[in-house]
């Protein structure tokens, strides 16, 4: 039996799509037989998202200055005591990469690396300085000495060759749990319902509302972005393309497109505030000239029809929600390692709007998702596109995504190419497909 542990800076939802990313895979590689321990850092979510995690043991150590940093001795204490087999680090310029190189060399055992994005240009260039620093001090020797490197994608695994490294490198993408399909529920007339808000009206239990339950009206389609609320993410490019088009072809409750009547659509970002950037996108969508709110406005409030609704954080069943009751998903993003939002998406059957920089080339082949770049005039020129799309057309486009994270993107497969990649690692095993051949 392989005994791996994983370190990581957060074991909470503090750690974005990473939470999400590491959480299932050690969850699968149980499932294959492994011994597993995962250790992190405890924050202000820790002991609400521990029980996630079952059955994988987890430890949460208390933070030290500087708290992002991630510095704590029980990291290689617990190696010790552990002695792994393998060690897997998910993320690099923290502490766990310190206490993994030291681990590993004092006891010449393998490690492997996920660094999930972060040596992405975009990543390096994102406060170079410090980046250097902490290069030259603890993360060069702990990249260098690694058995292999685990990208996300083959754009992932270029961009780690072209800065030197010479490594093997393994592409191991994310994954999903596919949700199971029924009938999306739909809302009943708000003009029907006590105090003028919408219902769920298809009556089966365990599916909870919307949070733009009251707030979209009956008929009108919602494009959902959900993740970090930050300026990588391309999201003030996506409000001034959202405001162009706007002015330009949604002038009335209802507009014809290209000769087909279609609803409105409403632009509903969900996620986490970030240095202040949802402040600044409110500012500029009144800037702009857009209707706008959040999940913290009344109802009653309300004085115009909503264009931009803010949603805030959406976690587990609500998360869930938005992804079923939406009817297409956005990431303009700059930068991204393979994102699991936009692999949720596609399980859920909703169309997707993503830039190149999401890594999902599959995505564009199989035709459920239409290409844009991370500037207002294309992101507008997507809009248009996604906005004449039939009910039909939105639905076929949804199912060629679902189709594909079936084929490539599901838990099991990524836990068994890990598992080989383990083996082969520890030289019991044949070389994996999943290796890079340049």
């Amino acid at each position: 039996m392989i005994r791996t542990a994983n370190l990581t800076l957060s074991i909470s939802r503090n750690a974005g799509g990473l939470f999400e990313s590491v959480r299932r895979l050690v969850q699968s590689l149980v499932q294959t037989g492994m011994e597993v321990r995962v250790w992190g850092m405890r924050d202000e979510f820790t002991d609400a998202d521990i029980p996630a995690w079952q059955p994988v043991p987890v430890l949460a150590f208390q933070p030290t200055w500087p708290e992002n940093f991630g510095f704590s001795p029980r990291f290689l204490e617990e190696l010790i005591a552990f002695e792994p087999d393998i060690t897997h680090t998910h993320g690099i310029w923290v502490y766990p990469s310190i206490a993994t190189n030291h681990y590993s060399r004092k006891k010449r055992s393998p490690y492997l690396i996920s660094p999930h994005g972060m040596l992405d240009r975009w990543a390096i260039e994102n406060s170079r300085w410090k980046k250097a620093m902490a290069y030259f001090l603890y993360e060069g020797p702990h990249l260098h000495g690694a058995g292999c490197l685990r990208a996300l994608c083959e754009a992932e695994a270029h961009a780690i060759r072209e800065l030197g490294f010479k490594n093997d490198i393994a592409i191991i993408p994310n994954g999903i749990d596919l949700p199971e399909m029924g009938d999306r529920p739909v809302l009943r007339s708000s003009t029907a319902t006590e105090g003028g808000r919408s219902e769920i009206g298809d009556g089966r239990s365990g599916i909870g509302k919307p949070p733009w339950e009251g707030v979209v009206g009956p008929g009108q389609k919602v494009l959902l972005y959900l993740g970090r609320i930050h300026p990588k993410k391309g999201l003030a490019e996506l409000i001034k393309a959202w405001a162009d088009v706007q002015r330009s072809e949604v002038r009335s409750q209802r507009s014809v497109v290209s000769g087909h009547e279609s609803a409105d659509w409403v632009l509903a970002i969900a996620g986490w505030d970030q240095r202040g950037h949802e402040a600044e996108l409110k500012r500029l969508a009144a800037e702009l000239g857009l209707s706008f709110s959040d999940v913290r406005t009344p109802i009653s409030d309300l004085r115009s029809p909503i264009s931009v609704l803010f949603l805030g954080p959406q976690f587990n069943s609500a998360k869930a929600t938005c992804y079923r009751y939406c009817d297409g998903f956005i990431l303009p993003s700059l930068s991204e390692g393979v994102p699991m939002v936009v692999l949720e998406a596609w399980g859920n059957s909703k169309p997707v709007l993503m830039t190149p920089q999401c890594n999902l080339p599959e995505g564009f082949t199989a035709n459920a998702a239409i290409s844009i770049e991370p500037n207002p005039e294309s992101i507008a020129h997507g809009l248009r596109t996604l906005f004449q799309y039939s009910d039909s057309d939105l639905q076929s486009t949804g199912s060629r995504g679902r189709a594909l994270v079936a084929e490539r993107f599901v838990w099991p497969r990524i836990a068994e190419q890990t598992k080989q990649l383990y083996e082969w690692m520890l030289g019991g095993g044949p070389r994996p497909a999943c290796l890079a051949d340049f």
